[in-house]
């Protein structure tokens, strides 16, 4: 029988992992530069999606009875959609991880109302405000005399932005209790699950609020909370591991970068050294240290696995 594998350093620092955003932050956010550029890249694109005018879809005479609903304040008004989805959650998840989840839903649905145009259900009173309606003769259209920005957001009904947001924040906020709490370790902790619910049922209600409002119909809600709990979903596992596993505690980049040093400063090493060598011994020796870092790679997690066992 085969001794065990011995421990490699990488491995006995796991027993006792550091707060490594304090100590590795700036090696950390050099390696995501180019990510924080596709962040600001995000930014710019749903600014302009809000800027320009969405497709008016036609609105006849017999529509307006389910288009006649009151049109009312927002109970959660716009500004604090940024305070509760993004600000609160960064103060536990201080990482840019938020942010893609939040900005990549962000432009999805603004893409998708500026295509769609559906009518909101208060589109009768955004279109005549003082209560007399005008109709094309012909063709029975609505000939809208109402302000043309109050208007122009009357055609963006389909999803809820609100909602999509909610579940963007916080459904990635869900995911990152999850793994910090274990709440997953089969213990069967009832408590934990309830942490991780709670942000899903506020972003629940904040949905709820917008077909009170009569801002929304159901279906932009629903369909509005799907694609911020899926984008969110997305986003969490392209940084973290699941929950449920053993290595769910820590992101991604902690392993990869933090935890094996050596491997890094080795690919750096063999790039420097490809300028000196022949692209056929270059090639060889990349493969070669490719190789050996993935079997230690492999036999750092077997020891992990064991250890944990």
């Amino acid at each position: 029988m085969p001794p065990p594998p011995a421990a490699s350093p990488a491995a006995i620092r796991l027993g006792a992992p550091h707060p490594y955003l304090k100590t590795h932050g700036t090696k950390v956010a050099r390696l995501h530069l180019l990510d924080w550029i596709v962040l600001l890249l995000l930014v710019a694109i749903d600014a302009g999606l809000n800027l320009i005018e969405p497709f008016h879809r036609f609105v006849g005479e017999d529509m307006m009875t389910s288009l006649r609903y009151p049109l009312k304040r927002n109970t959660v008004p716009i500004w604090a959609v940024p305070i509760y989805a993004v600000a609160g959650p960064m103060i536990i998840i201080v990482e840019e991880w938020l942010l893609f989840s939040v900005l990549i839903t962000a432009v999805l649905t603004d893409a998708i109302k500026d295509g769609v145009g559906r009518p909101r259900p208060n589109f009768f009173w955004r279109c005549f405000p003082d209560g007399i309606p005008k109709y094309n003769n012909i063709t029975r259209g609505v000939i809208c005399h109402g302000d043309k920005s109050v208007i122009k957001e009357g055609h963006k009904s389909f999803p809820s932005g609100h909602t999509s947001w909610s579940f963007a924040g916080l459904g990635f906020l869900s995911w990152y209790l999850a793994g910090k709490i274990k709440a997953f370790d089969r213990g069967g902790h009832v408590a934990k699950l309830c942490i991780v619910v709670l942000p899903l049922l506020l972003a629940a209600m904040v949905g709820v609020s917008r077909v009170d409002d009569y801002w929304h119909h159901w279906q932009d809600v629903f369909t509005g909370g799907i694609l911020g709990l899926v984008v969110a979903s997305f986003c969490y596992l392209q940084f973290f591991p699941p929950p449920a596993g053993e290595q769910g505690f820590w992101p991604h980049a902690y392993f990869e970068h933090i935890l094996h040093p050596e491997v890094e400063n080795q690919v750096q090493l063999t790039a420097a050294s490809n300028h000196h060598q022949g692209p056929v011994a270059a090639d060889m020796r990349s493969n070669s240290q490719s190789l050996d870092s993935m079997e230690e790679g492999r036999r750092t997690r077997c020891f992990i696995s064991d250890t944990a066992n």
